[in-house]
């Protein structure tokens, strides 16, 4: 199993030092990739509490990838929905070719409860066929990335007189990893994508989610994609409620990664909390030396 860190780009003390310190420990330690989290104006409320203040996913993963050759790079997850799905395809071009390859690209949908976001970002008619335009967009970078240059007919893009270039190094093959909890979101993953990036999810709902995803690719004679889960880190705290952390006493904790790679996780993308460097370190390595390797040994290599 590989090791991710999501970057702390979020929290009213967010700082370039605090990327540093994460792409630094990250690399200490073993680990293989660092990822971003995707939202741009949210609402006042409780979705400000964490999300109101947040650097810009792109431009972040920039600055890191090109800072720190040996780190995969990932979104986890971008919502192409409050975005221009074209001006995706060529950003996320232009980061496979200056990263030489090391792109992941998680896709989500968005929640019910974004449409307030969507709003503010003048998309509000696109949010109730958000899944659709998810499906469509990825469609749309397959077809770019792999050279394509017939026209792209759908129901929310049309290229009928376009030039794409340069191409991804990974083109039409660059790894797309769709997060969701839904029905739909598994049929998404099995019909259009690379991988399943799971967030909120324990090993007993991952457990329940995977025959169902089994039976979508059967008769597409597909294979399981590489499974992923993001998870927070909240030590100490009761191994119990709703949304699912990597939490409780140590126990419970290498528990639950054992569970995850009984599974087939191939990647555990872990959410530290911290945008002070110091405790961003400290929290990496105790993370490491007290739960992953205890069940994991040495960490995969890249």
């Amino acid at each position: 199993m590989q090791i991710g860190l999501i970057l702390p780009t979020i929290g009213p003390r967010v700082n370039r030092d605090g990327l540093d310190a994460a792409a630094g420990a990250a690399i200490e330690l073993g680990w293989t990739s660092v990822w971003v989290t995707d939202h741009l104006i949210v609402p006042n409320g409780p979705e400000a509490e964490e999300y109101g203040t947040i650097l810009e996913a792109l431009v972040s993963l920039s600055y890191v990838a090109a800072r720190y050759e040996s780190l995969r790079i990932g979104t986890s997850v971008i919502i192409p929905p409050i975005r221009n799905s074209a001006l995706l395809a060529k950003q996320f071009a232009t980061l496979d070719l200056l990263s030489c390859g090391r792109l992941i690209v998680g896709v989500g949908v968005a929640d019910a409860g974004d449409l307030q976001e969507f709003r503010n970002l003048g998309q509000e008619a696109r949010f109730k066929g958000r899944g659709a335009l998810v499906d469509e967009t990825i469609a749309l970078w397959r077809h770019l990335w792999g050279g394509k240059t017939e026209p792209f007919e759908g129901r929310f893009h049309t290229l009928d007189d376009y030039v794409f270039a340069p191409l991804p190094p990974q083109g039409a093959d660059l790894p797309i990893w769709v997060g969701g909890r839904s029905g739909r979101a598994l049929q998404r993953v099995a019909e259009l994508a690379n991988g399943y990036h799971a967030a909120q999810t324990g090993p007993k709902d991952l457990a329940e989610r995977l025959p169902l995803l089994r039976d979508l690719l059967e008769p597409l004679e597909k294979q399981m994609p590489t499974l992923s889960v993001r998870a927070r880190v909240q030590p100490g705290e009761e191994p119990m409620g709703r949304p699912y952390a990597l939490r409780g006493p140590v126990d419970q904790m290498r528990a639950d990664v054992a569970a995850f790679a009984a599974l087939g996780v191939e990647h555990l993308v872990l959410v530290l909390g911290e945008t002070d460097s110091t405790r961003l370190i400290e929290k990496a390595r105790w993370v490491n030396d007290n739960v992953l390797l205890p069940v994991l040994g040495e960490p995969s290599p890249l």
